[in-house]
């Protein structure tokens, strides 16, 4: 027997019944999935371009990119971990997409990211930051970034947000410039900014040694690690990737190679549990290829081995990871490498690993 889904039918199976297993079909059986991953309540709306944080026992995802216009969404949703139930919230204050994101004493920090220009489809650097105050639903501007940039990454440490890499406009004396959708007008920084919520205050660091955007960043035992991301460009019609893992001590303001990781790919996602890091999913594209991830690998950065888990359901990009308890959640996303006009691929999917070791 043959089966032969719309592409309309296909894209609506995943995106309302959350991943292409849960179609019931025998040309998608998810026999072959993994069944370490369970689907989790999908989230509200379908998007791409998401990040998560946790507070609690919730998980916040923020941000979302309009496919059609390239606007910012300025989503927020409130996942509960106890009560599996997904609840919108307070919209960010000004709509940005490819945000950096981090917590801090129970408060979300949302710095820069794109918006999108008036009359213009062209991604916006911007200096924003934001403190998010998850239990009264309410926004607070801070202190701007010192050069604004999107697609960079936020880990707080000992008291300190550290903003590190991203990309911002080329164009001589204004980072902050429309970036037009698909052109080469902006560079990709190695920037590290350090913000001191107690001041509302900032200082330039030791730039990372590698200019990267579309990576991962995250902490152990006070120690900041580059994982992977996006090289040359932020719009993966130009760039490439990259499989340098490098090490920031916030101490002594200095950054080391760490070693490589098993797999090329850039916009990942993931988050850190017992001390090690989980790196998921990603994009890569060359002249002969489009493709998304579904591996999940992991770094102990106390041993510098890597391991890995059974591979998602759905292949995805640009989208929100975090972990509640012992508990991996991926959501949204893109199961399609972007940059093909006309075809867009955003999910609601939500994907849950429970670490058990």
């Amino acid at each position: 027997m043959s089966v032969y889904l719309s592409r309309r039918d296909f894209l609506k199976g995943i995106t309302v019944a959350g991943g292409l297993g849960a179609l019931g079909l025998p040309l998608l059986s998810s026999a072959a999935a993994p069944a370490d991953w369970k689907f989790g309540p999908p989230m509200p709306v379908a998007s791409g371009e998401l990040v998560a944080a946790t507070v609690g026992d919730s998980m916040f995802v923020m941000g979302g990119l309009n496919d059609e216009n390239h606007a910012a969404r300025g989503y927020v949703y409130r996942y509960d971990g106890k009560g599996k139930t997904w609840t919108a919230l307070r919209p960010m204050a000004v709509p940005a997409h490819h945000i950096a994101i981090t917590t801090m004493n129970g408060k979300i920090y949302v710095f820069g990211g794109f918006t999108k220009p008036e009359n213009l489809i062209a991604w916006q650097p911007t200096a924003n930051s934001w403190e998010y105050d998850p239990q009264a639903d309410t926004w607070k501007a801070l202190a701007p970034l010192p050069r604004p940039r999107g697609s960079a990454q936020a880990v707080a440490v000992n008291g300190k947000i550290y903003v590190i890499g991203g990309a911002c406009s080329n164009a001589k004396g204004n980072p902050g410039a429309p970036i037009m959708r698909g052109s080469n007008a902006h560079i990709v920084v190695n920037y590290v900014d350090e913000y001191d919520p107690a001041t509302d205050t900032w200082r330039a660091r030791s730039d990372m040694p590698t200019a990267r955007n579309h990576f991962l960043a995250a902490a152990v035992d006070g120690k900041i690690y580059a994982i992977n991301g996006r090289i040359g460009a932020v719009f993966v019609t130009l760039s490439d990737v990259m499989d340098l893992v490098e090490e920031y001590d916030p101490a002594t303001d200095r950054w080391s190679l760490k070693g490589r990781t098993p797999t090329n790919r850039a916009d990942v996602a993931g988050g850190v549990y017992n001390g090690k890091i989980y790196v998921a999913g990603g994009e890569y594209q060359d002249t002969k290829r489009k493709m998304t991830f579904w591996a999940v690998e992991t770094l102990d950065p106390a041993t510098n081995t890597w391991g890995s888990l059974p591979h998602l359901h759905v292949a995805r990009h640009g989208f929100a990871a975090a972990f509640i308890g012992n508990e991996l959640h991926i959501v949204g996303g893109t199961f399609q490498s972007d940059g093909m006009p006309g075809a867009a691929s955003p999910i609601a999917s939500h994907e849950i690993f429970t670490i058990t070791g």
